[in-house]
């Protein structure tokens, strides 16, 4: 490995990142700006070189680790041409480097004080990863798990080191104070922003897609392809927070919940959000989101079904009466179209914002459209009461799926309990 050549391996945009060892070493990035898969190959390329070297890799939620940072870290290891070398546990899940049994750990913030308590046979706890840090709302969950990276080791090329990667949306989030502002960004810190553009291996028809939001959206353009900060200004929703909360211990208390799905396939994504409603205190938790490409009828009718929904009351976009009628037939009985008419995007978008909207940090798609979703401006940059058509297939979801609040419609209290329970939150 010591021949390793990085540019072969992971192309360009990475040799700064690659070597360096600041105590936090930060990425936010466009989408496809290849840094989750550049740190899982920098850190199997790193432990196999430095004996005393054990890696935790964190993410918000535990049960999210098998899906991204583990599969991550499997597919480097075999792209490194090293799978004969190490050892996979994936209940736990657990990767061992079994000429030295070093060990790639995997943890949740479900409850960070767990992680502090972490011990390793072999060398020390020196390494950090935080996949998707945008999903951490507290600085302090964070810092929690830094401060249990303590001791030394006796070796003249011992480093510790907190890798931090993340898409970054709204300005306000505290990584932007932390790690990217001159004033306030902490002592032995490199930061940086990849986008796209370094990806040599990136799919033409996203690459070409992404391109094509400078025309279509440009202020959503400088987040997804500039990997730069979320707007603060034209936002359409001011009236939202990204808030932990117990998903069934709310479902418990309210007794109201409420489903909405908008209907795309190739460029457009099919679309589902799940929200508890709190009509007495005007609160609104949006605990549960579906969004993907490319779903076909039978698609739709088994995600509905994984997520306990077939028996749930559920407003569809009534543009596709064929696909309701086809999910209907199905077994999917209380799917029923949406209400359109003169200014009905204007008036849910105003319901909607009579109420604080708290969105589970979970809901990784939710929180984008929120922090992008902003009203047109005219030639003189005046904001104008129409807002941009891009960007809202969770939030056109979310107005059809309240619109028995406002419309007239008959309130339908869900005992969704067991619905939601496969979530694990």
């Amino acid at each position: 490995m010591t021949n390793l050549s990085v540019s072969q391996i992971i192309g360009g945009g990475y040799n700064e990142f690659w070597h360096n060892k600041d105590f936090y070493r930060v990425v936010k990035g466009s989408r496809g700006s290849k840094k989750s898969k550049t740190t899982a190959l920098n850190l199997v390329y790193r432990i196999m070189k430095y004996k005393w070297a054990n890696i935790l890799v964190v993410r918000r939620y535990s049960y999210t680790n098998k899906q991204s940072t583990y599969t991550d870290m499997k597919w480097a290891i075999n792209r490194l041409g090293v799978g004969g070398l190490f050892k996979f546990n994936e209940s736990l899940p657990e990767i061992t480097y079994m000429p030295t049994g070093q060990k790639i750990l995997f943890r949740g913030l479900d409850n960070p004080l767990k992680i502090t308590s972490i011990t390793v046979d072999v060398g020390i706890l020196s390494w950090v990863w935080f996949e998707e840090a945008y999903e951490l709302e507290d600085v302090n969950a964070m810092d929690t798990v830094i401060e249990s990276i303590r001791g030394s080791y006796d070796s003249p090329d011992f480093f510790k080191q907190i890798t931090i990667t993340f898409n970054p949306w709204h300005e306000g989030h505290f990584l932007k104070r932390e790690f990217f502002d001159e004033k306030t960004k902490r002592n032995n810190t490199f930061s940086t922003t990849t986008t796209f553009r370094v990806n040599e291996w990136l799919d033409e028809t996203d690459r070409k897609r992404m391109e094509d939001l400078y025309r279509t959206n440009p202020k959503r353009a400088r987040i997804v392809c500039d990997g730069d900060w979320g707007v603060s200004e034209g936002l359409v929703f001011e009236n939202y927070k990204v808030k932990d909360f117990d998903v069934i211990e709310k479902v418990k208390e309210i007794k109201e919940t409420t489903h909405g799905m908008d209907f795309g396939f190739t460029h457009d994504p099919t679309t589902l959000i799940s929200s508890v409603v709190d009509l007495d205190n005007k609160n609104l938790w949006l605990y549960q989101e579906h969004y993907e490409t490319a779903m076909k009828t039978d698609d739709i009718f088994n995600m509905l079904r994984d997520k306990s929904l077939l028996n749930a009351q559920l407003t569809g976009d009534s543009a596709e009466p064929r696909l309701i009628s086809e999910l209907r037939t199905k077994g999917v009985k209380r799917l029923h179209g949406s209400r359109k008419g003169k200014d009905s995007i204007l008036h849910g978008i105003q319901f909607l914002q009579g109420f604080n909207i708290y969105i589970h940090p979970s809901l990784k798609n939710t929180i984008e459209e929120f922090n992008t979703y902003t009203w047109k401006q005219d030639k003189n940059g005046k904001w104008l009461n129409e807002p941009i058509d891009e960007n809202n297939h969770i939030i056109d979801a979310l107005r059809y799926s309240v619109e028995k609040y406002h419309l007239g419609k008959r309130k339908d209290v869900n005992k969704t309990i067991e619905a939601i329970k496969h979530l694990g939150l």
